[in-house]
């Protein structure tokens, strides 16, 4: 049985409820996090403007992805980049991450984007399993090896 759940772009008063859900995936998966009360001061500025979206499903909130959208010399539209998406962990197995991933891609589509980027760490096979399921892959066209995700911290 297909269900379809209603996804929403969150606005800067639910800067708390978006804060709150990415502190706890962090604290979930034992990532750190600066803390909710941080999250939510950096949130109210950033979900008033168009670089960084966060899209909100369930009644209450089941669900949230956030998307970052940066120029890019490569496309003709942003370059768009999946930043977490996080179900409740009672809440998984019931659509929630199908819905707000389908609505990230239609909006990153709708804004003119060619391409939705997400990192996943190597060990996390759910996570991995579940993009791929959506069409996500890790190679380039025509290449056997994966692409891999560099970083260094700069504080």
């Amino acid at each position: 049985m297909e269900h379809t759940h209603a996804v929403r772009r969150a606005t800067s008063a639910d800067a708390e409820l978006v804060a709150e859900m990415l502190d706890t995936f962090n604290r979930e998966f034992e990532t750190p996090s600066p803390g909710a009360e941080v999250l939510a001061g950096r949130l109210r500025g950033l979900l008033a403007g168009d670089d960084l979206v966060a899209l909100l499903t369930g009644q209450p909130a089941a669900g949230v992805a956030v998307l970052s959208f940066r120029v890019s010399v490569w496309y003709d539209g942003p370059a768009v980049t999946l930043d977490e998406l996080y179900v409740r962990p009672e809440l998984r197995s019931r659509r929630y991450g199908h819905a707000l991933l389908t609505a990230a891609c239609d909006l990153a589509r709708g804004r003119g984007a060619e391409a939705l980027e997400i990192n996943v760490d190597g060990e996390d096979v759910d996570a991995r399993r579940f993009y791929e399921a959506h069409g996500f892959t890790n190679t380039e066209p025509g290449a056997a090896e994966p692409m891999f995700y560099y970083y260094r911290d700069l504080i």
